[in-house]
């Protein structure tokens, strides 16, 4: 029997990807993470191939460190780490679904080990404005706006030239999901070829959130990669860069994500 396939969601924290995983995970088709003792549901915590210690995946601080950076040449790339990742995640998930989704900030920089470890991998990642990212983060960071900026652009730069390298990946916005959700669940179920009535079920519960923390205006300039992504000073201005544009093996997937 076809083992099932994932569904990796990753972006910074306070970005939205715990509200996406949960409509993403509503589908009966997909397999989620359930009733674990762990934040947010997240895998990374329920497994021991990958080191993921309480240094790992620090708020404000994680895309900073070289080490968490995980790419095809990682010494984790190898059969015992996809065996003992698959080892320790199949008793979280309910069995019997064709597709499983795991969500953990740090997948944003992990998505070319996984795509090794787990060719037919699909990932997912949500951005959200840099302000609003660093505003909702400081509560958790005793850093600067200013360094949480900083840090949301090595995160995202580092992410988008990662992209080349994976075959399948969708980039979404924290704030087109809020807008338009049922759009925004539509170019998800065209991503994973699957029927997109199920992902309808709860999208009168999203709501943006940026508004609180876009009242104030930024000390300096946002971050360079800010524009490519659309976002001006006060929220979206332009539609993402084409680099973002969706990537899939099969051209008639990516021409159902993006007509």
């Amino acid at each position: 029997m076809r083992r099932p396939s994932y569904v990796f969601v990753g972006g910074l924290y306070r970005s939205g990807t715990s509200l996406l995983a949960g409509l993403i995970g509503q589908h009966p088709d997909i397999g989620t993470i359930e009733g674990a003792p762990v934040p947010e549901q997240e895998g990374v915590y329920l497994q021991g191939a990958i080191a993921h210690t309480a240094r790992h995946g620090v708020p404000g601080d994680f895309a900073h460190d070289p080490d968490q950076h995980l790419m095809e040449l990682s010494p984790c790339n190898t059969l015992e780490t996809a065996t003992r990742l698959t080892r320790d995640w199949d008793g979280w998930f309910q069995p019997g679904t064709p597709w499983r989704i795991e969500k953990s900030p740090v997948n944003l920089l992990r998505a070319r080990l996984y795509q090794q470890l787990f060719p037919m991998a699909h990932f997912i990642f949500l951005v959200r404005h840099p302000l609003a990212v660093s505003r909702a983060t400081a509560k958790w960071s005793g850093k600067t706006e200013s360094e949480l900026l900083e840090h949301w652009q090595v995160a995202y730069q580092t992410a988008e030239r990662d992209l080349s390298y994976l075959h399948c990946a969708l980039v979404l916005r924290y704030e087109d999901l809020c807008a338009a959700p049922a759009q925004v669940m539509d170019r998800v179920a065209a991503f994973l070829a699957l029927d997109p009535a199920p992902f309808h079920r709860g999208l009168h519960d999203v709501h943006d959130g940026n508004a609180r923390y876009l009242d104030a205006a930024p000390a300096g300039p946002l971050p360079e990669i800010a524009g490519r992504l659309g976002y001006g000073p006060d929220g979206v201005r332009a539609p993402m860069a084409e680099g973002f544009a969706c990537r899939h093996v099969f051209r008639s997937i990516r021409e159902a994500v993006d007509p």
